[in-house]
C-alpha cells in the first residue's frame, strides 16, 4: 500500500541499521510522535519499536529546507520557455521566435531566465516585436528583478509608449503578475507538484517569498492535503496588519482547517504551515545593476542618480516598518545585495533591535561581516548565484569581488548562515546549492575565490537551519541518502541519490 507521493502510507516505528548522520555511527532510530523518540546502537529488534524500516546502512540526515523561494514562481518557471545561458539579447528574441512557432493563436508566449548583465547588445521591445509579433510576449530575468515586454504586451499594461520595453523592481513584479500569473486552481496544481519534486530531493521545508498574500494562499493549499513540506509563509508589508491583527508571529503555527496538529490527511501532518518573516526590500540586483552599492557601476556617468544602484527604502522608512513588525512579534527579512545595502540593512537591524534576516549579502564591506553575529542576524544566502554570477561580478564588481559571497568569512565571523536557491533563480535543489558552497564552481573553471569555500559538515548545517545531526527529541523531518555527503566527490554531491524523506516521521518520498 502506498501513500500520495509512492510512499509507504503506515508511518515507521523505527529506522533500522542507519547511520546517523555524516560519518556517523550505524544506529536504530524510534519514532514516535513525529518525533525522534529514542537512538541506540544497532542491535536486534524490539517489539515496541515495530513495525521498522531496514536502511541498510544508508545515511540519516536532518531534513533539508531551501530558505528563499518563490514558489508560484518556481512552479511556472519549469513551464516556460528557458532562456538561461543565451548569449545576447538577439539570440533571446530567436529562442521566443521559434517558441512563438508552436504556441497556439492567441496564448501569450513567456519566457524565463535572460541575464544581460553581459549581453553585447541591449534587449528592446523592437527586437522582440520583430520575433514575436502581435502576439504577447513577456520575458522574465533571472534574478526576477526585470521583464522584457515586446509591444502587445505593453499594450495589456497600458504602457504602450515606454521606450524600451524593459521594466525594472516593482514595476517588473506588477508586470509579471499581470500579464504571466496562471489562475489559482492551475496554480495550486504546479504548487503541489513543484512541493513533491522538492520532497524528492530531501527537502522537508521552505520559506516561501512569493510577492503574495502568502498567508491566505498557503492555509489554502495546505488544506488540501497534498503539499508534502513545512512552509514558512512570508508577509509583504501591505498584508502586515492582517497578520498583527490575527495575533501571528513568526514561527506561529497557523491553523488549517482539517489539518490541525496531529491529524493526518492522506499521510501528510497537519501542522505544518507557519507564519514567516515580514520582506523588505532596500535595494535591486546585481544582473540587472540595480544593488546599491558604495562604488559606481562601470560605464555609467558619475552624474546618473542610478550609478550606485536603486534604494527602495530610505534608511527611516526602512527602520520604522522593521520597528512596527517587530512589535507585533514578526521578524523582518531585509532584501539587501550592494554593500551600501547591507550596510543600511545592519544600521537598521542596529537601531531597533530586534531579531531577523538579511537575504542575499551578496557584497559585504569588511567592517560589516562581523556585524551579522553581533547584531544576532541571519544571513540567508544562495550559493548557486556565487557561480552563476561569477562573471558579471567580475566585470560590475571589478576589485570587489574577494568580498562578494563571502560565506567563508561569514562563517569565521560567526554568522548564522541559511542556504537557499532563490527558485527560480536557481533551482530548488539543495544539493547543488550545497555543492556550489563547497565548490564555488561549476563548469570545470578553477573555483572562484576558493577561500570562501565551506566545508561540507557546515554546508549541511547551512542547509538544515543550523541541525547537525539527528537527536533524541528533535523533530523527527529526515532525509536519507544513498552516499556519506562527506566522503562524496562534487559529481555525486550535486545527483546525491535521495533514499527517503520524512516529515513528521511520516513519508514524503520513499524510493522504490
Amino acid at each position: 500500500m502506498t501513500g500520495p507521493y509512492g510512499a509507504a502510507a503506515e508511518p515507521p516505528r523505527s529506522l533500522r541499521r542507519v547511520r546517523l548522520g555524516a560519518g556517523g555511527p550505524l544506529c536504530d532510530v524510534r519514532l514516535e510522535g513525529g518525533r525522534v523518540h529514542g537512538i541506540r546502537a544497532h542491535g536486534a529488534p524490539q517489539r515496541d519499536w515495530e513495525p521498522s524500516v531496514d536502511l541498510e546502512g544508508r545515511i540519516l540526515l536532518p531534513g533539508l529546507w531551501d530558505a528563499h523561494v518563490h514558489i508560484v514562481q518556481w512552479a511556472a518557471a519549469r513551464r516556460r520557455l528557458d532562456l538561461a545561458g543565451l548569449p545576447s539579447a538577439s539570440a533571446a528574441a530567436e529562442a521566443a521566435r521559434g517558441h512563438a512557432a508552436g504556441l497556439e493563436p492567441g496564448t501569450p508566449l513567456i519566457g524565463y531566465g535572460f541575464r544581460d548583465g553581459l549581453w553585447p547588445d541591449a534587449p528592446h521591445r523592437d527586437l522582440l516585436d520583430a520575433a514575436t509579433g502581435a502576439r504577447a510576449a513577456l520575458l522574465v530575468s533571472g534574478d526576477l528583478h526585470a521583464v522584457w515586454l515586446n509591444s502587445a504586451a505593453l499594450a495589456l499594461l497600458g504602457r504602450d509608449g515606454h521606450p524600451t520595453g524593459l521594466l525594472r523592481e516593482t514595476e517588473a513584479l506588477e508586470a509579471t503578475e499581470r500579464l504571466a500569473t496562471a489562475d489559482t486552481p492551475t496554480s495550486d496544481e504546479w504548487v503541489a507538484q513543484a512541493c513533491a519534486a522538492a520532497a524528492r530531493r530531501g527537502v522537508t521545508g521552505i520559506i516561501d517569498f512569493e510577492y503574495a498574500d502568502n498567508l491566505t494562499d498557503w492555509t489554502r493549499r495546505m488544506a488540501t492535503g497534498r503539499i508534502p513540506l513545512r512552509v514558512a509563509a512570508a508577509v509583504y508589508p501591505e498584508y502586515l496588519d492582517a497578520a498583527a491583527a490575527r495575533g501571528l508571529r513568526t514561527g506561529d503555527p497557523v491553523p488549517v482547517p482539517g489539518l490541525e496538529a496531529g491529524r493526518y490527511a492522506s499521510g501528510v501532518p497537519g501542522g505544518l504551515l507557519e507564519t514567516g518573516p515580514l520582506k523588505l526590500f532596500t535595494d535591486g540586483s546585481l544582473n540587472t545593476r540595480t544593488a546599491l552599492c558604495h562604488d559606481p557601476y562601470p560605464g555609467l556617468p558619475a552624474g546618473d542618480p542610478e550609478a550606485r544602484g536603486i534604494g527602495l527604502l530610505t534608511p527611516a522608512e526602512l527602520a520604522q516598518t522593521m520597528r512596527r513588525a517587530a512589535a507585533h512579534g514578526i521578524e523582518p527579512a531585509v532584501h539587501a545585495i550592494g554593500d551600501r545595502a547591507n550596510e543600511l540593512a545592519l544600521d537598521a537591524f542596529a537601531a531597533v533591535g530586534c531579531q531577523g534576516r538579511v537575504e542575499h549579502g551578496q557584497l559585504l564591506r569588511p567592517a560589516d561581516v562581523p556585524r551579522f553575529a553581533e547584531l544576532g542576524v541571519t544571513v540567508g544566502v544562495q550559493p548557486s548565484h556565487a557561480v552563476d554570477d561569477r562573471d558579471v561580478a567580475d566585470r560590475h564588481w571589478h576589485g570587489r569581488t574577494h568580498r562578494a559571497f563571502a560565506y567563508g568569512d561569514l562563517l569565521a565571523a560567526g554568522a548564522r548562515l541559511e542556504f537557499g536557491s532563490d527558485a527560480p533563480v536557481a533551482a530548488l535543489d539543495p544539493w547543488v546549492t550545497l555543492a556550489n558552497a563547497v565548490s564555488r564552481t561549476d563548469d570545470g573553471r578553477p573555483a572562484w575565490h576558493p577561500e570562501q569555500r565551506l566545508p561540507v559538515a557546515d554546508a549541511l548545517a547551512a542547509s538544515a537551519r543550523g541541525r547537525r545531526t539527528v537527536s533524541t527529541g528533535d523533530r523527527a523531518d529526515l532525509v536519507v541518502v544513498d552516499a556519506d555527503p562527506l566522503t562524496a566527490d562534487d559529481a555525486t554531491l550535486r545527483r546525491m541519490p535521495v533514499y527517503g524523506t520524512l516529515v513528521a516521521g511520516v513519508w514524503t518520498h520513499l524510493s522504490a
